[in-house]
């Protein structure tokens, strides 16, 4: 089963439609070790008009002090909407968004990609290579900041596309968790972020960067569905602050599950679970 539309721009699609004003690009470059490296890479040199888009200040809301929510609680939707109005992102606009996975840093770019198909906007996608791709394909670098004109964008927020903690510890069996973050995180053996180590009971764990190939690319759809592995069971997706996990939730919909109710990320992720003492904690293998 296939999607009627790709999720995924190639960079070479992007170069022919950089002058078409209905285009607009997010730069999502971004380090949770180095939160400026981002907003310095994209002063460098970035496609031409695109707009930075700041995990923390654009596509995050603002950290709760008993941690509820996750280390990246998912924006208000009006403050989201306003904002991407504000940079020129309307309700017409074809939005492509790119990060660098070619520095281990590729899951930026879905998480806008995510958040704008929450608020109901259709025609948005990931550059496909991100950053290199684009370089690769003879891409010319700016360092123009651009002046897009304001617009609209109004929000119809798809709320059957989130999972909540509750959701989470009331799944039925029928339905799949799988843990985003690398083996090591999800078994309990290190946690650089978290207060807590190890993993929700029950989750699998199916590391996003195996979405992507050793160049950066993303993989077809049917090393996704073998690589995730659910069948046709529901599956909610989590990762440590619901950012890493959005990968898998875009490689569902290259295998043919769009996101809905049977393609779910639990936006509060390790983060949020563990910031009640009373949920239960898993370590090891499942």
């Amino acid at each position: 089963m296939t999607t009627p539309e790709s999720p995924l721009k190639a960079a070479a699609w992007l170069i022919e439609h950089l002058t078409d004003p209905r285009v607009r690009v997010l730069d999502c470059r971004y380090a949770l070790t180095d939160p400026l490296l981002g907003r310095i890479a994209y002063l460098e040199g970035h496609v031409p008009g695109a707009i930075y888009a700041d995990l923390e200040t654009d596509l995050s809301g603002p950290v709760q002090p008993d941690g509820a929510g996750g280390r990246h609680p998912l924006p208000d939707p009006e403050t989201l909407a306003a904002w991407l109005g504000s940079v020129g992102v309307g309700n017409d606009s074809i939005v492509v968004a790119y990060d660098d996975p070619g520095t281990g840093q590729g899951f930026y770019a879905t998480r806008a990609w995510w958040l704008l198909r929450w608020l109901g906007h259709r025609r948005v996608y990931v550059l496909d290579g991100g950053w290199p791709a684009f370089l690769d394909a003879g891409g010319q670098p700016s360092t123009d900041e651009p002046n897009h004109p304001p617009t609209t964008l109004t929000p119809d927020v798809r709320w059957e596309m989130v999972a909540t903690a509750q959701d989470v510890g009331n799944r039925d069996a029928g339905t799949l968790l799988i843990d985003a973050r690398a083996p090591a995180r999800y078994r309990g053996e290190v946690e650089p972020l978290d207060r807590k180590a190890g993993h929700i009971p029950g989750a699998v764990n199916r590391e996003w960067a195996g979405a992507l190939d050793g160049s950066g690319r993303w993989r077809d759809g049917e090393a996704q569905a073998e690589r995730l592995g659910a069948g046709d069971a529901p599956t909610i997706t989590y990762c440590g602050s619901g950012v890493s996990a959005t990968p898998n939730l875009l490689a569902w919909e290259l295998a043919g599950v769009p996101l809905g109710p049977q393609n779910r990320l639990y936006a509060g992720s390790w983060s949020d679970w563990v910031s009640d003492d009373r949920r239960p904690v898993a370590t090891g293998e499942e």
